[in-house]
This record gives C-alpha cells, structure tokens and sequence, in this order.
C-alpha cells in the first residue's frame, strides 16, 4: 500500500517558516521606516525652533559667538534631517523588497500546502482503488463459492 510521502510536511513547513521570517523582518523595517519618520519630525521641529529664536528680536544681543554657535547647530540640524531622509528612503525600499519577498513566499507556501494535498488525494484514491479491488475479489470468491455449493 502506497504512502503519502514524508517530504511534503517538512518542504510545508520549510516555506511557512520563510514566510514567518520574512513577515518579521518586514515587521522590523516597517518599524525602522516610522522610529525615522519620528526622528525627522522631530528634527524639523527642533530647527523650526532655533529658526523662530533667530528671528526674534532680543532684548539683549545676542554675542557673536553665541549666534554662530546657533546657526552651526541649526546648520548640522539640516544635515542630520537631510541624513533621515535618505534613511527613510533606503528603509522604504527594504520595506518594498520584503514585501514583494512576502508575496513570494506566501505563493511557496501555498503551493507546497497544494502539493501536499495533492499527494495526500493521490493517496487516499489509491487506498479506494486497492480496497475496492479487495472487495472484488472477495465478492467474486463467495459467488465462486456458492457456484461450487
């Protein structure tokens, strides 16, 4: 009698944990994408600060080492929010690659479960087949023997 065959559960669950690794890693870099986004909101709210203290008028003024102390951090300001940005760029393009990584791998997945049905179905037909011709030849022993009787 035939059996279903051991590698379909194990190819099953080889493309299910793909598929779980890559969900975690999308999870991750979606997680990457908002903590930059956050860091660059706040970064432009910090640089929109010194800008509106810049523009002010001072009661006092403000010494000229103090005021370019000011703008070289709003200066370096600009460049990490310049920096986020690309981040969040390189982020969103892993966040796409992993999603199209996903889509992959839950195709693998459902192809492997189909896979598997269908070695499962082949099975269970062949096991019909093989009981059916047992019923046969049981059926056509007892008609023989009530011929001989």
């Amino acid at each position: 009698m035939r059996q279903a065959r051991n590698c379909w559960p194990a190819l099953v669950k080889k493309a299910n944990d793909a598929l779980t690794q890559t969900q975690a890693e999308l999870t991750q870099a979606l997680a990457r994408v908002d903590q930059l986004r956050a860091s660059h909101q706040r970064l432009c709210r910090l640089y929109d600060e010194y800008r509106l203290k810049e523009q002010q008028p001072q009661d006092q003024l403000m010494g000229m080492q103090a005021s370019m102390n000011q703008r070289q951090f709003m200066a370096q300001l600009l460049n990490l929010q310049h920096r986020v940005v690309l981040d969040i760029s390189k982020a969103e393009t892993e966040v796409s690659s992993l999603r199209k990584k996903r889509q992959l791998a839950e195709i693998e997945l459902q192809k492997m479960q189909a896979l598997e049905e269908q070695e499962q179905a082949a099975v269970r037909l062949e096991q019909q087949k093989q009981e059916q011709r047992h019923m046969d030849e049981l059926g056509l022993r007892q008609f023989n023997l009530r011929l001989q009787g």
